[in-house]
């Protein structure tokens, strides 16, 4: 069997040095194996023909198209609008695109690039028909590595990649395009400066440090009634509330009463759910130095974020004083200041200091004990 291929079986039986020629390494392999080629010719015997040019643009295509959607990816993730915008809002048909589009470039850049290599191998690497026997292969490793290596250079030289180097450039990109859309997606989406704004407000307190229950001024913050409607505002006195009993909380400000923005905001922000509890009478609660004053009687307030991946805490067992993470059943003794019991949850539900102002209305002394939901990388276990 030469280069070109014959349809016959050839190879160097019996022969003890290692042939040093390319295609003599490759008859040596397929011997060694008992292969037989039956059918072994080039794609292309004649180069730079018409049908040859259309097939090396085939596959360029596929490779184009992944350059154009991999940047795409990087692009729709860094500039599309992303925040929440309710139904009706303007934006609204933006913001519900984000996601189909953002997984339509990434899904279209791999399947593109996967498609160009399926269309390189069927157009251009050598058409063959191989029989093998099975058997116990005998020949030694150094004999495998050079024969796998002939094997491969073989298929290269009769695909003639050498020759064609835009394939090999064409790849690079398309496969450089393809990381970048997927690395802006993957690392974008766990990076997060604790320090730096988020962007809700100009102030510099608006930081994976605090919440919206931070103060900010001399306003006075509120306790409202997380009712699902964003623009009723409900205060909280104690007896709104039953022994055993719990309320979903958010802050609320004299200001934003009229404010229907402000008032969206303060409910959707992901780091602003409380809950207020109500332990029953006569409750003993561990002692701890750290949280004194920072509940008012039997009520205490707690953050909603679990702080093993964030689900909503809002199962409360008032038999025994617990609440329940319903994802991964993370449990948090309430007598023992939230301390996690059971349960991947490594951390306490952080505490929101309470208070009742001259009208009998629950307010926040303050922001959360610690910062809310799960661990960081700067955040201390």
């Amino acid at each position: 069997m030469g280069g070109t291929g014959d349809g016959e079986r050839s190879g160097a039986n019996g022969q003890q040095n290692q042939p040093a020629d390319g295609k003599e390494l490759f008859r040596l392999g397929t011997a060694r194996d008992d292969v037989e080629l039956r059918r072994y010719h080039y794609r292309w015997p004649e180069q730079e023909t018409r049908a040859e040019r259309r097939a090396r643009r085939h596959v360029l295509y596929w490779w184009a198209l992944t350059v154009v959607a991999g940047l795409g990816a990087a692009v729709v993730y860094l500039v599309w609008p992303w925040e929440y915008v309710p139904p009706g809002g303007e934006g609204y048909v933006w913001y519900r695109l984000y996601t189909p589009v953002l997984g339509l470039c990434i899904g279209v850049a791999l399947i593109s690039f996967a498609c160009g290599f399926i269309v390189l191998v069927k157009r251009f690497f050598p058409d063959e028909q191989a029989v093998q026997q099975r058997h116990d292969a005998e020949q030694s490793p150094a004999e495998d590595r050079a024969t796998l290596a002939a094997t491969a250079a073989e298929a290269a030289n009769a695909s003639q990649l050498r020759r064609r180097s835009v394939f090999t450039r064409a790849a690079g990109v398309s496969a450089g395009a393809l990381g970048t859309g997927l690395g802006v997606t993957i690392l974008g989406g766990v990076w997060q400066y604790p320090w730096e704004t988020t962007g809700h407000d100009e102030s510099t307190k608006d930081t994976l440090w605090h919440t919206g229950w931070a103060q900010d001024g001399d306003e006075t913050v509120y306790l409202r009634e997380d009712s699902g409607d964003v623009h009723e505002v409900t205060l909280l006195t104690p007896e709104d509330i039953a022994a055993p009993g719990l309320m979903a909380v958010v802050p609320f400000r004299e200001s934003e009463r009229d404010d229907p923005e402000a008032l969206r905001k303060a409910r959707e922000r992901a780091d602003n759910p409380a809950t207020l509890l109500r332990l029953p009478p006569g409750t003993e609660v561990e002692p701890k130095a750290v949280r004194e004053g920072m509940n008012v009687g039997d009520f205490y307030a707690y953050s909603r974020i679990c702080t093993h991946l964030g689900c909503p805490v809002g199962m409360y067992e008032g038999r025994t004083d617990r609440l329940f993470c319903p994802c991964h059943q993370s449990m948090f003794d309430l007598r023992r200041h939230a301390e996690p019991i059971f349960g991947p949850a490594a951390r306490p539900l952080p505490q929101l200091p309470i208070d009742l102002d001259e009208s009998g209305y629950f307010i926040a002394k303050g922001d959360f004990t610690a910062p809310i939901g799960p661990s960081f990388w700067e955040l201390e276990p």
